[in-house]
């Protein structure tokens, strides 16, 4: 056997990420074994697999063609063992899933709950994951399926939206923003604001936010976590813009929830990777998911 199970993984790797270091993050490996193992693959096939062009890896058409087969097999051989998995706890089963934290507050474990009482022999795994963190988790299969609160573009995975929700202001209860129905950015802009980091995704929403509202953000604090934006609240270190996904689920009654009068969208969505044939556990937790995500939307739109 020329092409061995190990040379196709790493092959897999390099064709998924476009990189030999991204091969390496993938598979928790060095990057000069990741090299060595390539050009050892070239030279056993007899196949020119990449171009270096300019520092990068470009596939040929070759890799291309190969590429194919071998995403089939690992398919697969997925398939087997998820069967083998099944076999040895009998009539139930193991589903994988991470979500963006925001989303893991209340969505989440409703949509949990609801799918194991609709499937009680199925035990599931799950976590929270940073937006950064998804590709590789869904890419390495150590979760089936990822659903994420933010845009989640990459040329293997599939997004599919699922429902929608907004950015809300939370002061404290007894605030004076908390007299009025709604609040606009400039309304805000007059008080300290916890506000996301800059840096990370939710931070650039804010700060757009603002900047298409022609307002100045005063920020007092910056956070990674929007629990924590709302506990800073709670405390009297200032005012948030916030997801309303994370204030539907935390119950402190001294916080108020204001509609922004901008509407600012947020869209759910289901990631999984795009060579994943679909798996029985995965497809109905998706569609227990959908179920639960429209009755809170219809909820929310009732209080609104």
């Amino acid at each position: 056997m020329k092409f061995r199970l190990r040379q196709m993984e790493v092959f897999r790797a390099v064709m998924l990420t476009g990189s030999i270091n991204g091969a390496s993050r993938l598979l928790f490996t060095s990057q000069p074994a990741i090299s060595r193992i390539v050009a050892h693959t070239e030279q056993t096939l007899g196949l020119a697999l990449f171009n270096r062009v300019k520092g990068k890896l470009v596939p040929t058409p070759e890799a291309e063609a190969l590429f194919r087969e071998v995403e089939d097999f690992y398919q697969h051989a997925l398939q087997v063992d998820e069967f083998s998995q099944n076999l040895a706890q009998g009539p139930s089963g193991m589903l994988s899933v991470s979500a963006s934290p925001c989303l893991s507050k209340g969505l989440m474990p409703r949509a949990i709950t609801r799918f194991l009482k609709r499937h009680p022999g199925i035990r599931i795994h799950f976590h929270e994951t940073l937006l950064n963190h998804m590709a590789q988790e869904i890419l390495s299969n150590k979760v089936d399926l990822a659903v994420s609160v933010l845009p989640l573009e990459h040329a293997n995975l599939v997004a599919s939206p699922f429902t929608q929700g907004r950015m809300v202001c939370v002061v404290p209860r007894g605030h004076e923003l908390g007299r009025q129905d709604r609040v606009g950015i400039k309304d805000l802009a007059g008080y300290p604001i916890i506000a996301h980091d800059p840096g990370i995704p939710f931070g650039q929403l804010v700060a757009a936010a603002f900047r298409k509202a022609g307002a100045t953000i005063k920020t007092r604090v910056d956070i990674h976590q929007t629990d924590s934006a709302c506990a800073l609240v709670r405390a009297g270190a200032g005012i948030a813009m916030v997801d309303e996904f994370t204030v539907e689920g935390l119950a402190w009654s001294d916080l108020q929830v204001l509609p922004l009068a901008e509407e600012i969208l947020l869209t759910p969505s289901v990631v999984r990777s795009r060579f994943d044939p679909g798996r029985t556990h995965a497809d109905r937790f998706i569609e227990v998911l959908i179920e639960q995500a429209a009755e809170d939307e219809a909820r929310r739109a009732a209080i609104d």
